[in-house]
């Protein structure tokens, strides 16, 4: 396999590595931001409030999918479109966004993509039909594929190796509250005021946010602007990435443990509205509040990351999500509902310590990295999330279950892979 340490046989300007940086001989990064200090708090809140923003903004349709389903005489595969849709596109966006982060900048990307992600948002809520509201969400998606992997890269490039974990954690764990608060927010709003106005509302809090990013993220000190960098460049990048022993099978992961968490969340409402729990939209909604232990496992996950390494963490994620996966099929609804918080934890813990890998093993080329890694976590989510719909409709919960604990398998081997490999 080829090392990411090796250098590209693809031609490329004088002065430029092969991560589109310039070479030592013309830049010297700055030192990281150490743990503690008011940069590394600064871009730590900053980027805390861009994953509040990315998540909730993409996730705050899947509580509507029944109602979509009723409104528009949909079945549930189709009405999951409003969410896949939105990661599918996303997740090819990702690559294109590190190809313009290369040349414009971490920081103006990322807030121009939660800001149009905002207006999109908007859109959805006044559209006046299915196909419409499809449209706005798709855009929303190529939109907001300028903020996690250039999130990644950022944090990989300006926080310091010792407190790396640790800061991916804390972003992480935005992503779990915005996605927690939109679902939640999303579910009570939109049985008191109706779904449209809740959407208005979210579009305008995130709106805001993105001002608030944009005002409090320091400016960039280890990334050098590059525009020369050519198409086949970039592609020799990936290429690079995908050749290297481990990284393939951290996509892999990501793929496969967003397939996993996507399926649940976008079905457990159906499940739980249906009999024989029959629960409102409203408490139905709140039982997604089990994302507040999503933003206490993946802090908790990326510090113990950092003092164990990163292989115990993926494993024991996993490991916990089979255990949630299994609790979720009994017919008590303390128990489905402890099954659910499982699968949180063990997702958000698996996502923490997974990301924060990829990092360490690219020692090049880190936004190119880091976007096939989203590539494939946002892409594992929109197929496969999409893909469990079916057997929503023709078996039930059992047949999901079945589907995710195939997923569930095949990741603890990739997973088993990793770690023979290595440890940190």
């Amino acid at each position: 396999m080829q090392s990411l340490s090796d250098s590209s046989a693809t031609a490329r300007p004088a002065g430029v590595s092969a991560d589109g940086a310039l070479n030592r001989a013309t830049h010297r990064p700055a030192g990281g931001a150490v743990r503690g200090s008011a940069a590394y708090r600064n871009i730590v809140l900053a980027l805390f409030c861009s994953g509040f923003a990315t998540f909730s903004l993409l996730y705050c349709v899947q509580p509507l999918l029944p109602a979509f389903a009723r409104e528009f005489r949909i079945g549930a595969a189709s009405a999951s479109l409003a969410l896949s849709l939105s990661t599918g596109f996303l997740a090819i966006s990702i690559l294109l966004a590190g190809m313009v982060s290369e040349r414009y900048g971490r920081k103006e990307l990322m807030f121009a993509s939660l800001a149009t992600a905002a207006c999109c948002n908007l859109l959805a809520a006044v559209a006046p039909d299915w196909e419409l509201i499809l449209v706005a969400r798709a855009l929303e998606g190529i939109a907001l594929g300028g903020v996690p992997a250039v999130a990644m890269a950022y944090l990989a490039e300006e926080i310091d190796a010792a407190g790396l974990g640790y800061a991916m954690g804390l972003y992480v764990g935005g992503n779990a509250f915005g996605g927690m608060v939109g679902r939640v927010a999303m579910s009570t709003l939109s049985e008191h005021f109706g779904w449209r106005h809740a959407m208005l509302a979210i579009g305008v809090l995130d709106l805001a946010l993105a001002v608030a990013f944009v005002l409090m993220l320091p400016a960039s000190r280890n990334f050098v602007r590059n525009g020369t960098m050519r198409l086949r460049d970039h592609l020799a990048l990936w290429q690079r990435h995908l050749g290297h022993a481990r990284l393939p099978l951290t996509f892999g992961i990501a793929a496969l443990n967003m397939g996993i968490f996507a399926t649940s969340y976008n079905y457990a409402g159906f499940r739980l509205m249906s009999p024989p729990f029959s629960l409102s939209a409203t408490v139905t909604g709140l039982i997604f509040s089990a994302y507040i232990f999503g933003i206490v496992s993946s802090s908790w996950a990326g510090a113990l990351a950092d003092r164990y390494g990163r292989a115990p963490l993926v494993a024991a994620g996993i490991g916990t999500s089979c255990l949630g996966l299994f609790l979720s099929c009994t017919p008590w609804l303390a128990v489905v509902i402890a099954g659910i918080v499982l699968l949180t934890i063990g997702f958000f813990t698996t996502h923490s310590a997974a990301s924060s890998w990829v990092g360490r093993m690219a020692s090049s080329g880190r936004g190119h990295a880091a976007s096939l890694y989203l590539l494939s976590y946002y892409l594992g989510g929109s197929v496969l999330g999409s893909v469990g719909g079916w057997f929503w409709e023709h078996a039930g919960w059992n047949a999901v279950a079945g589907f995710m604990l195939l997923q569930v398998v095949t990741a603890a081997w990739m997973a088993r892979c990793l770690w023979r490999q290595g440890r940190n």
